[in-house]
């Protein structure tokens, strides 16, 4: 008799938050539009929920990987796991990039523009690098800037610095080791999982603050772009451009990726989007893979029951690596810049577009406006001007928020249909 009355008060209650925090979507916009001095007082309640969750970031990779890779009994599965993950990831990363270049061409929107060339403004001020650069930094990280790649050398500086690649990396490799222990390990593995499930409480509790921390974080946004009479003449000068973004990541994340887990993950699509709400309206709010990781984690397991095993492995992969939205946005952004400039790219040049913009957005991190420096890569390979990403400043944070709230789904879109590909093993021969 208790189990049946628990289940309602839990949806209810993740029912009443999900609507406290559409409120205080629309809420932030309003007071940082209409009143921005009221929206940048507000900024210090956001600035406390996005330091909280980033502060659980890094306990819960760790833990929830150490957890899930440990407990599984044949290590030989953990590279067919690693296989498929890392294949859904880079072909639905491929697919939104190429949707996005499909659109572009279309649509057409930097042909014809009002805005001069040289009135672009000059604002970059991004690290100029290329494609060869930048794998090498995601294998060896920067030592310059004290930046760790997926072969990390020091594990508590990537603790400090949030790089997330080589902790992922060491987590991997450390429950494996746990995993290949046995019954020796069997007590260790027991308190790493306590501690796992008491960062997902406290996790579950931070979700009390998280109407008041998303209406200081969007009033605040709003409100430092200058408020409504600032922000909507800059939105309507780049009206077809934005549409253009929005109307791929609406068909990347509503179409493709809704088709693959209804009919590769086998899910009903209104479920499971119901059960990502407060993940994905949190993804908006903060325009962080990163920080949304812990709801993520919490939508994908606890509201759509996607085993343990599998959320714990494929979402901190993903809030690192998968970056559909990202993608797609740099190859629309890339050739709204060379309709703007009058240079026509060839096909090759455009393959060459969405390889880049996959790599990139890998490449990625999981941090507002991220996709802007990695955005200099694609540019260089087709040589075109760096300098038309300042035309894209102005409205980019806004974009951003879309794009990272389809990063995050895409990632819970591969949870449940990884799970189904492990779950479809072929059957053993019988003995005669």
């Amino acid at each position: 008799m208790d189990k049946p009355l628990t289940k309602p008060k839990a949806s209810k209650e993740s029912l009443i938050l999900l609507i406290a925090i559409i409120s205080a979507i629309v809420l932030g916009f309003i007071l940082g539009g209409f009143f921005p001095s009221i929206g940048i007082k507000l900024e210090i309640f956001g600035q406390i929920f996005l330091n909280i969750l980033m502060l659980l970031v890094v306990p819960i990779v760790v833990l929830s990987m150490i957890v899930g890779i440990s407990r599984i009994q044949n290590l030989s599965q953990l590279g067919t796991l690693g296989s498929k993950t890392l294949a859904y990831y880079l072909i639905t990363t491929a697919v939104a990039a190429s949707i996005g270049i499909v659109l572009v061409n279309l649509i057409q929107p930097g042909i014809n523009q009002t805005i001069s060339v040289n009135e672009l403004p000059n604002q970059t001020e991004f690290i100029t690098t290329d494609i060869s650069t930048a794998l090498r930094e995601l294998l060896v990280g920067n030592p310059e800037k004290e930046q760790q790649g997926l072969i990390g050398y020091n594990l508590f500086l990537a603790m400090e610095k949030m790089d997330i690649l080589p902790l992922i990396l060491f987590s991997i490799f450390f429950g494996a080791a746990l995993s290949s222990l046995g019954k020796k390990a069997k007590k260790s593995i027991q308190i790493l999982s306590v501690m796992n499930d008491a960062i997902l409480k406290l996790v579950h509790w931070v979700m009390y603050l998280a109407p008041i921390g998303i209406l200081g974080l969007v009033a605040a946004r709003i409100a430092h772009s200058g408020g409504f009479k600032a922000f909507i003449p800059e939105l309507l000068s780049l009206g077809l451009y934005a549409l253009t973004v929005l109307l791929g990541l609406a068909l990347h994340g509503f179409l493709f990726l809704s088709l693959l887990l209804r009919i590769l993950g086998k899910r009903s699509i209104s479920t499971y989007l119901k059960g990502m709400g407060t993940a994905l309206l949190n993804a908006f709010s903060t325009a962080s893979s990163t920080a949304t990781l812990p709801l993520t984690l919490q939508g994908v397991h606890e509201e759509n029951k996607v085993s343990e095993k599998i959320s714990n492995f494929v979402l901190p992969l993903g809030a690192t690596i998968n970056m559909d939205g990202t993608a797609l946005y740099e190859a629309v952004a890339a050739i709204f810049i060379a309709q703007l400039y009058g240079i026509e790219l060839t096909w090759i040049q455009q393959i060459i577009v969405i390889l880049t913009a996959t790599l990139a957005a890998i490449g990625a991190a999981g941090i507002p406006e991220a996709g802007l420096v990695t955005m200099v890569i694609v540019l260089r390979a087709v040589n075109l001007p760096i300098e038309g990403i300042g035309l894209l400043l102005s409205i980019d944070w806004l974009l951003d928020r879309f794009r990272t709230s389809i990063n995050v789904w895409g990632d819970s879109v591969g949870a449940a249909v990884v799970e189904k590909w492990d779950a479809e093993k072929p059957p053993k021969n019988k003995e005669i």
